[in-house]
């Protein structure tokens, strides 16, 4: 299992990954899910797997050659699309790709091809996108009332991106949530872990210099996995206990309902209990 999650703001993006699989509590690897597809002043793409690394790891081998036929004019590869489109669905073909190549004998080993990808960037000529990519090649686009998305374990770290990613959230404070997120998701889920690779990308740059990986000594992400859980337990404790008394309490818990009176069996004197 994994943890990818992919922004998409005004102001540019980020992307950030966890890097832990494992087949077992006794069998666990680290690999990078995340690779950068860079041609500086012409365009910048990041890429973000999940699900079986055989999979991932061969689509990422043949996105790089992987065409679509373009009627009279040449192929469309990710390097020469003109938009992050045609680059998604370069990245679809690869994925179909490795099903035709390798799906027949996942299937008789009783393996599902499972692989979901986080796919965003820009080509010079128009603006972000972010897509995510399914099993079957298909893929969704991310606008501004889903300027997010997630792939692998995503059910944790979700509350926070909910609550604090919006298009004009700046991209500090994005990169900062996916932080929260991630530790979140690694408090809760032993499947993923150190180390995270983190990049931030600027709108109209088409190259970074803003991409780190952070292990456990990072003094940042110490940070945040010591702040956010004292945090959460003072925010939790500035919250009123829930009262019983509706007549004397501000925010009674208990108030006069017909509809949600508890269902009950009184027994009476004499009665014979079976």
């Amino acid at each position: 299992m994994t943890y990818c999650i992919g922004v998409k703001l005004d102001a540019g993006m980020v992307f950030i990954s966890d890097s832990r699989t494992n087949a077992g509590l006794d069998r666990i690897s680290t690999f990078r899910k995340m690779m950068i597809y860079e041609k500086p002043d012409d365009r910048f793409m990041t890429l973000l797997t999940a699900g079986n690394l055989s999979v991932a790891q061969s689509v990422r081998e043949i996105l790089q050659v992987e065409t679509i036929e373009n009627g009279d004019e040449p192929p469309i590869t990710i390097w020469n699309a003109t938009s992050m489109y045609d680059a998604a669905r370069v990245l679809g073909s690869a994925v179909r790709h490795v099903h035709q190549q390798d799906g027949p004998s996942l299937a008789a080993a009783g393996i599902d091809f499972n692989a979901t990808m986080i796919f965003g960037g820009q080509i010079k000529g128009e603006a972000m996108r972010l897509f995510l990519i399914y099993s079957a090649g298909n893929f969704i686009e991310a606008t501004r009332e889903t300027c997010f998305f997630q792939a692998g374990e995503s059910k944790y770290g979700k509350p926070i991106l909910d609550r604090m990613l919006t298009p004009s959230t700046s991209l500090t404070e994005a990169a900062k949530c996916t932080l929260v997120s991630m530790d979140s998701t690694m408090k809760s889920n032993l499947s993923v872990g150190l180390p995270l690779d983190l990049l931030v990308y600027e709108n109209n740059q088409f190259r970074t210099q803003k991409v780190v990986c952070i292990d456990e000594q990072n003094p940042y992400f110490q940070s945040i996995r010591a702040t956010w859980g004292q945090r959460l337990k003072q925010v939790f404790e500035s919250i009123d206990d829930p009262q019983w008394n509706g007549g004397l309490a501000r925010h009674p818990l208990c108030t006069p309902s017909a509809r949600y009176e508890p269902l009950r069996k009184i027994s009476h004197p004499g009665e014979k209990i079976v």
